[in-house]
């Protein structure tokens, strides 16, 4: 019976610690966190919303070239007497020159905006009226689409050869002998069956 007392009692005492420990337990919050966390969450979209409401000023610009090119040429492209067409691979470029200071503006962007300020494709632009002494002569306002800024390039001075020929006939050896009056028709080549490219095979395995 002593023994039988002695384990209940024992039991009865680990009965009570544990709920005493179940009553008290070590919980731990954090309140101040998910606030933190919220914050952070509502101050994020601010900057956004603010950046979004202002107009880019690349934006402005291009709207006031477009009213210059307008002002400057009645009637659109086809209106203009010196025009010329160039082309190069898939590229093709209207140009119409007209007295001026030497602006060039393709698409109702500048020329060094639009090429992305690449020296060559500049160059380009700058041999068929730097031949003739006319650098600072003539503004050139050019419409392209098709190709890569290098075809569009290439085919715009093409197009200002051809139209400088409407300016004077004697413009035309000049122009012939630094090759600026050729059409390029070098285009790439089609890929062919069987092969991976136009002329690379696939590697050969004897076995």
């Amino acid at each position: 019976m002593a023994a039988s007392i002695l384990a209940l009692t024992s039991s009865l005492s680990s009965l009570s610690f544990s709920s005493h420990v179940a009553q008290n337990p070590s919980v731990v919050s954090f309140p101040k966190s998910r606030s933190v966390s919220c914050g952070t969450l509502t101050r994020t979209p601010r900057p956004i919303m603010a950046s979004a409401s202002v107009a880019p000023p690349e934006a402005l610009q291009s709207a006031d070239l477009k009213k210059y090119v307008k002002s400057r040429l009645p009637g659109g492209f086809a209106a203009q007497t010196i025009i010329g067409t160039g082309r190069r691979k898939c590229a093709i470029a209207r140009v119409v020159l007209q007295e001026g200071t030497g602006k060039i503006i393709i698409n109702y962007r500048d020329a060094k905006e639009y090429l992305q300020g690449n020296p060559l494709w500049l160059q380009y632009l700058k041999v068929p009226l730097g031949t003739l002494g006319y650098e600072s002569s003539y503004d050139v306002f050019v419409k392209a689409h098709g190709g890569g800024l290098s075809g569009q390039a290439q085919a715009i001075s093409l197009g200002i050869a051809r139209a400088l020929l409407k300016v004077s006939e004697d413009h035309r050896a000049p122009l012939r002998k630094e090759g600026l009056l050729t059409r390029d028709s070098r285009v790439v080549e089609r890929k062919k069956a069987g092969l991976k490219k136009a002329r690379k095979a696939p590697q050969f395995s004897k076995r």
